[in-house]
C-alpha cells in the first residue's frame, strides 16, 4: 500500500500497527542486528560475535523481529539463517538519519554564528 493510498485521518487500529512497528525499531540492539544482516543472511553465532551481546539477548531479539516480519528464518544445516525479510526497514533507517544529518547541520551553523560573534 502507498503512502497516498492512505485514508486520513488513521484509523485506531492503523495507527496502533505503526506505533507497534516504531516501538518494536526503538530498541538499539534490534537496529544492531538488523544493520549485520544488510548484506546478506547471518546465524545467531555471527551476530553474537558481531554485537558483542549474549547468545539469549540476540535470539530474544530475533524473534521480536521475526514475529514483526523484519527478518525471515531458514534452517542452513544445524544453524539458522536469519536475513532481511522486510527491506523497507532501510529505507525508514535512512529517512531518520537523513533527518539526522540536517539536525545536525542547521545545529553546526547555529554553533558558528556563536563564535563567529
Amino acid at each position: 500500500m502507498s503512502n497516498d493510498a492512505l485514508v486520513h485521518p488513521l484509523s485506531d487500529q492503523l495507527v496502533e500497527t505503526i506505533a507497534r512497528r516504531f516501538r518494536i525499531l526503538a530498541e538499539p540492539m534490534r537496529i544492531k542486528l538488523l544493520d549485520r544482516m544488510r548484506d546478506g543472511g547471518v546465524t545467531v553465532c555471527e551476530l553474537v560475535a558481531a554485537t558483542g551481546s549474549s547468545q539469549q539477548n540476540v535470539s530474544k531479539h530475533l524473534r521480536v523481529l521475526l514475529d514483526a516480519g523484519f527478518v525471515a528464518r531458514e534452517q542452513d544445516g544445524n544453524f539458522a539463517r536469519y536475513s532481511i525479510a522486510d527491506e523497507t526497514v532501510f529505507d525508514l533507517c535512512e529517512q531518520v538519519c537523513g533527518g539526522l544529518r540536517e539536525r545536525l547541520a542547521e545545529l553546526d551553523a547555529v554553533l558558528e554564528q556563536g563564535v563567529a560573534r
